[in-house]
């Protein structure tokens, strides 16, 4: 087995696996839509080429199951474990990289009213659905509620800004 080059999305992968393990991709991905989605995009079918390739590197055990849908189930191994560990280990310098198509009409001479309604019904509604995950999910790991609470703080300024330019 070759060392394969790991990416963010390898890492979403392998610390989604820790928290949830044992778990499928489906599983990965419905949970990464109410958290890690929120900050950091990722196509939902690229979970699941991840799973196969990180289980081809020997950092995922898969099991199969044998009858119904057989699914692919997956679990860390010790060196996924290592990986993941390593990597967290490492601060980064690296800043925030957005991405928001909004901003991106905004400077190029979208209509800032009407530009601005659509944002702001958007953002209020992302919003409204981490306030949900906030009051609904007790037993998130720290590290998660802190991501979670960043998300909330931007989606309130995004929706501040976006009220300013609404009609």
């Amino acid at each position: 087995m070759s060392t394969p080059r790991l990416t963010e999305t390898s890492f979403i992968v392998l610390g989604l696996l820790e928290q949830m393990q044992p778990a499928t991709p489906y599983d990965l991905k419905q949970v990464a839509q109410i958290s890690v989605f929120t900050f950091w995009s990722v196509p939902h079918t690229q979970i699941y080429t991840e799973c196969e390739r990180l289980t081809e590197a020997g950092l995922l055990d898969e099991h199969r199951e044998m009858t119904g849908r057989r699914r692919r189930i997956y679990k860390l191994t010790s060196a996924g474990r290592k990986a993941l560990e390593r990597w967290r280990a490492e601060p980064t310098e690296e800043l925030f990289e957005a991405r928001d198509p909004g901003t991106l009409k905004l400077f190029f001479g979208a209509e800032p009213e009407v530009l601005a309604a659509a944002q702001l019904k958007a953002h209020k509604r992302r919003l409204s659905e981490l306030r949900k995950v906030d009051r609904e999910v007790s037993d998130m790991p720290a590290g998660m509620r802190q991501a979670l609470k960043l998300g909330l703080e931007q989606e309130q300024a995004f929706v501040r800004f976006w009220a300013r330019l609404a009609p």
